[in-house]
C-alpha cells in the first residue's frame, strides 16, 4: 500500500483460487476489507490498472491467478455529519466493528430535528482514524437501528467488508436480537409468536401498523413471559425480523402495550400515575442481547446488556 497525494495505491494479486473469476470478484478476494460493490465502482471510474499501467474498465473480465493489478483508492471523504465527543459505553470493539450500549434518548442517525448529538456523531469521534470508509465515505456502517427512546446494543461496521457481512446476516434474519420489555397486563400464556406484517399506518404516517397489503413487510416477534408484576409483566421478545417499531406494535396488538410508550401505549395502561411519579417517559424497551457471526473472523459474538437503572426502578415498583 502506497500513499500518494491523498490517494492510496494497493497492489492486488489475484489469488490462486480466484483463477477464472470475474475481475471484481477476484479483486475483492485480494483486498478483503473492500466490498465488491466498491471494487466495481473503482473499476468503472478508471482506478484499476494492470501492471503495465493499462487501465481496466471491464469488471466482468476473467482474472488470471498471479496477475498483479494496481488499485488507486482515494482517501475516504469526510462524512457530512461532524465528529462530536459524546461519551459511549462500548460493549465490544475491534479493527472491523464496534458494538455500543446505547442509552435511551440518543438518536442513532442525524436527521431533521436532530442534526447533531447522535450516535453517528459520537462514533465519528470515537473511531477517528479507524474508518476506512463505507462506499468511500468516512462513516460508521450502521445496519440496524434502535428507536431514540429504546436503550441497548447496536452494532456498526468500520469498513466495507464488515458492513457487507453484517448486512447479509440481517437480511438473512440470522442475527440473534432479544429485547426486554415491561408490558401492561400479565399474558395468559407463557410464550407466543406474533406474525403480522407491518407498514406505515394509512391514517397516521408517523406510526407503524399491522397492514394486510402488498407493500407491507413480514414481521415476526417471539415473546416469552419472564416475570409477573402488578398488572404488568417483564417479557423477552426475540426478533425474527427487524422492522420499525416491531416490538412496540406487535405487543400492543395482543393487548400488552409497552409501559411508557407514548405512541402505541397511550390510554392502554393503568400505570400512568406511577410513570409520572417516577419520571418514566419512554417505552420500557431494552435491547439486551445481540448475537452474530463476526463478518471477518467468523467468530461467534454474543453480547449482553443489563436492564438500565430507569427500567430497573420501574420493575422494583411493580413487583408483586
Amino acid at each position: 500500500m502506497r500513499m500518494i497525494r491523498g490517494f492510496c495505491n494497493i497492489d492486488a494479486v489475484v489469488p490462486a483460487d480466484a483463477d477464472g473469476w470475474r475481475l471484481d470478484r477476484a479483486l475483492t478476494a485480494a483486498i478483503p476489507d473492500m466490498s465488491r460493490e466498491r471494487v466495481k465502482a473503482l473499476i468503472a471510474s478508471g482506478a484499476v490498472a494492470a501492471a503495465d499501467g493499462r487501465l481496466v474498465h471491464d469488471a466482468s473480465a476473467k482474472a488470471r491467478a498471479g496477475t498483479l493489478f494496481v488499485v488507486t483508492v482515494p482517501e475516504a471523504v469526510p462524512a457530512e455529519a461532524q465528529a462530536q465527543d459524546i461519551p459511549l459505553v462500548v460493549a465490544y470493539e475491534d479493527a472491523h466493528l464496534i458494538v455500543v450500549d446505547k442509552p435511551a434518548g440518543l438518536v442513532v442517525h442525524p436527521a431533521a430535528g436532530n442534526l447533531d448529538g447522535t450516535l453517528v456523531n459520537a462514533l465519528l469521534h470515537h473511531c477517528a482514524g479507524q474508518l476506512s470508509g463505507i462506499g468511500g465515505v468516512a462513516r460508521p456502517g450502521i445496519v440496524h437501528r434502535i428507536d431514540k427512546d429504546t436503550s441497548g446494543l447496536i452494532v456498526a461496521a468500520k469498513h466495507d467488508r464488515a458492513h457487507e457481512g453484517l448486512a447479509a446476516q440481517f437480511a438473512a434474519h440470522s442475527i440473534d436480537r432479544r429485547y426486554k420489555a415491561i408490558v401492561a397486563g400479565v399474558p395468559l400464556r407463557l410464550s407466543g409468536t406474533v406474525d403480522a406484517p407491518l407498514a406505515r399506518s394509512p391514517v397516521d404516517r408517523k406510526k407503524m401498523a399491522i397492514v394486510e397489503a402488498p407493500h407491507a413487510r413480514r414481521a415476526v416477534t417471539h415473546w416469552a413471559l419472564e416475570t409477573k408484576l402488578r398488572a404488568a409483566a417483564l417479557v423477552e421478545c426475540r426478533l425474527e425480523t427487524g422492522r420499525t417499531h416491531q416490538v412496540r406494535v406487535h405487543m400492543a396488538s395482543i393487548g400488552h402495550a409497552l409501559l411508557g410508550d407514548p405512541v402505541y401505549g397511550r390510554g392502554r395502561s393503568g400505570h400512568a400515575t406511577l410513570l409520572r411519579e417516577l419520571g418514566f417517559s419512554r417505552q420500557a424497551l431494552h435491547a439486551a442481547h445481540l448475537g452474530f457471526v463476526h463478518p471477518v473472523t467468523s467468530q461467534t459474538i454474543a453480547l449482553q446488556s443489563s436492564i438500565p437503572d430507569d427500567m430497573q426502578h420501574l420493575l422494583s415498583e411493580l413487583r408483586v
